[in-house]
C-alpha cells in the first residue's frame, strides 16, 4: 500500500508536506489553463521526495447531462485533461461520481458510457480513472448506484469513506465495501463528524475504521490522506493510524 496525501492545487502545500509519503494528489482546478502549471517544479519536487503522482480532475464537472453534445465536450475536455496528466507520469486519475440530476435514473445509462469513455480516454494516456463517490453531495450517484455502474463498467473505484459516511453514516461505509470492496483501487481516508465537520484527522471524528479495517485489510492499493491541514504531525498521524487499521504495516510503521 502506497500513501500520499491530497494537496489541492498547491505546489507550496506539495512541497512543505510530501516528504516521508509515498504520493501526492495534485488537483487541476476548473478551467485551469495547464501550461501555467509548473510541470518542471512540480515534477523536480516529486523526484526530490521520491514521491509518485496521483491527480484529480476538477470538482465541478459534472459526468452526464441529458444534452449529447454537452457530453461530448465533457468527454473531450476530461481526454485534454488525462492527457496532460499522462504527459507528467500521473498513476490515476480521481474522477467526481456526477451527473446533472442524480435522481433522473434515465440519466444513469448515460453516465455508465460517460465513465466508460473517459476510462478508455485514461487508458490511453496511461493513466487509471478511479470513480470517486460524491453522494453527499448535490450532484453525487448514490453509493449504491454509483457502486453498480462501477461494476458494469469494470471501472475502478477511488472509495472516500468520509464521503460515504456523510451521506450514510457507518452503515453506509458497510454497505459499500462489503458490496464494491473489490473494486476499490484509491482511497481518501480522512475523518468528519456528522454535525459537519469533514476532511478531519482519523480518530477526532466519528467514523468506525474498524468497519474499513474488516473489508480492506491488507489493501495494496493507494491512498491519499486528505486532511485539510499541513501540520505534518497530524498528517503523518492519520497515516500510522491507516497502516494499523489495513494491517499493512507488519510491525513496521513507517509513520
Amino acid at each position: 500500500m502506497d500513501i500520499g496525501l491530497t494537496v489541492g492545487d498547491s505546489l507550496d502545500r506539495l512541497e512543505r508536506t510530501i516528504d516521508g509519503f509515498d504520493l501526492a494528489e495534485f488537483s487541476i482546478a476548473e478551467g485551469a489553463d495547464l501550461e501555467a502549471i509548473d510541470t518542471d517544479r512540480l515534477e523536480a519536487s516529486l523526484a526530490t521526495a521520491s514521491a509518485d503522482l496521483c491527480v484529480h480532475l476538477p470538482f465541478k464537472q459534472v459526468v452526464a447531462t441529458p444534452v449529447p453534445e454537452i457530453n461530448e465536450a465533457i468527454v473531450e475536455y476530461l481526454a485534454h485533461l488525462l492527457e496532460w496528466s499522462g504527459s507528467v507520469e500521473a498513476e490515476k486519475a480521481v474522477l467526481h461520481g456526477t451527473i446533472r440530476n442524480p435522481h433522473d435514473t434515465d440519466l444513469r445509462p448515460v453516465f455508465a458510457e460517460q465513465l466508460e469513455a473517459i476510462a478508455t480516454a485514461g487508458q490511453d494516456a496511461g493513466v487509471e480513472v478511479v470513480v470517486e463517490n460524491v453522494g453527499h453531495q448535490k450532484r453525487g450517484l448514490q453509493l449504491t448506484v454509483l457502486g453498480d455502474i462501477a461494476r458494469e463498467t469494470d471501472t475502478s473505484v477511488c472509495f472516500d469513506v468520509g464521503h460515504a459516511y456523510m451521506e450514510d453514516g457507518d452503515d453506509g461505509v458497510e454497505r459499500f465495501l462489503s458490496r464494491y470492496g473489490d473494486l476499490v483501487s484509491h482511497l481518501h481516508a480522512h475523518d468528519v463528524r456528522s454535525r459537519g465537520d469533514t476532511h478531519i484527522p482519523i480518530g477526532a471524528g466519528e467514523i468506525d475504521y474498524d468497519i474499513v479495517s474488516t473489508h480492506l485489510a491488507g489493501f495494496d492499493g493507494t491512498v491519499a490522506v486528505e486532511v485539510f491541514t499541513d501540520d505534518v504531525s497530524l498528517l503523518r498521524d492519520t497515516a500510522r493510524r491507516l497502516e494499523t487499521h489495513l494491517n499493512t504495516s507488519n510491525g513496521n510503521q513507517r509513520f
